[in-house]
């Protein structure tokens, strides 16, 4: 088995919003296998400012990856523990080597495109106008699930925006949850969750910032809606350390992406954690190209949550790859009668 990697630039249709700043393009690697005239490729799409891994020996460690690939996958994954983006990249292309066609990892009525991923749309910050444009496009499309990014612009046109979708859109008609990437500060988060609360949300993500369990605690014992942690499980890589932290905080929500997490198998060992606390959870992508959102969605489909998952992110880039995956009536569906077309 030979592996090398490549780098691959994604650059955002229109610059997308968050309160850590707008996004106009997203970095990503491409992890290539060949054995025996077959090829696996698996994408490493660490996140610079945001993942464990943003760290300047990371194409270092790539290519130490690539010139050991013959340790093999489960000896890999314990050697990169603080390489959470690698590993994902590697659990993908060996799952992608041993598939029939590259792309096809977890067969199943996804694949068959028999059964669709309830998704969230995405609603990113931006001038009232630019949002409340995205509101009603989404909920054109049939979206019954929103979420909205908040914290990068005035709060109260923020309660405005929630206020005129819940004037128009009941709780039941329209889910809406919220992310606020850890914009607000510890000390008004609870009066600001209480605002929020009036608009019958369903949860919001990462109030505060990571790295402050205590005051997250307090909020989660507290809070008039649930809350979901989201950046702050990054960095968490012992079993021991994830145990602490669901005990400490004690959550509502988890919410898991992959390449953040350390892949399938980091992403279960979360799950089975939160499991056996009645910790509520769900999955949702990173920005990857549609070949790491492809092996997202179909492993999130093998784990039956019934909950509207966080895999809507593809049509946001003009120089993504032709792939099977479509967004339709607020899920995710997979054209069998799609091809792929990954050119890196």
């Amino acid at each position: 088995m030979t592996a090398t990697f490549k780098p691959y630039t994604l650059y955002f249709k229109t610059p997308s919003g968050t309160s850590r700043g707008v996004l106009k393009e997203k970095k990503t690697w491409f992890l290539v296998l060949n054995q025996n005239d077959k090829t696996g490729i698996g994408e490493c799409g660490m996140f610079q400012g945001l993942s464990f891994d943003d760290r300047p020996d990371f194409e270092a460690t790539l290519q130490w990856t690539c010139d050991h690939i013959d340790y093999g996958l489960e000896r890999l994954l314990l050697e990169l523990v603080e390489f959470p983006s690698i590993q994902f990249g590697l659990e993908m292309a060996f799952k992608s080597l041993e598939s029939d066609n590259g792309f096809e990892l977890f067969p199943s009525n996804f694949t068959r495109n028999q059964s669709p991923i309830a998704i969230n749309g995405l609603i990113w910050m931006g001038s009232e106008t630019f949002m409340k444009k995205q509101i009603k496009d989404k909920i054109a499309a049939g979206f019954n699930c929103i979420k909205m990014k908040i914290g990068a612009i005035d709060f109260h046109t923020e309660l405005n925006l929630l206020k005129s979708i819940r004037q128009e859109f009941s709780a039941q008609d329209i889910e809406l949850r919220v992310d606020a990437n850890g914009a607000f500060h510890s000390k008004d988060a609870l009066e600001k969750l209480k605002r929020l609360s009036d608009f019958e949300l369903h949860s919001i993500e990462q109030p505060i910032k990571q790295n402050q369990w205590q005051e997250m605690a307090n909020l989660c014992a507290h809070t008039p809606l649930p809350i979901a942690l989201d950046e702050e499980l990054i960095g968490v890589i012992t079993s021991e350390k994830k145990q602490e932290l669901l005990n400490t905080i004690k959550p509502q929500y988890i919410i898991l992406k992959p390449t953040l997490v350390g892949g399938f198998q980091g992403s279960l060992e979360w799950i089975q954690l939160a499991n056996q606390r009645e910790i509520g959870w769900w999955i949702t992508s990173a920005l990857e190209s549609n070949v790491g959102l492809n092996a997202i969605a179909q492993w999130t489909y093998t784990l039956e949550n019934e909950l509207p998952q966080g895999l809507g992110t593809g049509s946001l880039f003009n120089n993504n790859f032709v792939s099977p995956l479509v967004v339709k009536n607020g899920t995710l569906q997979y054209e069998t009668n799609a091809h792929w077309n990954v050119n890196i």
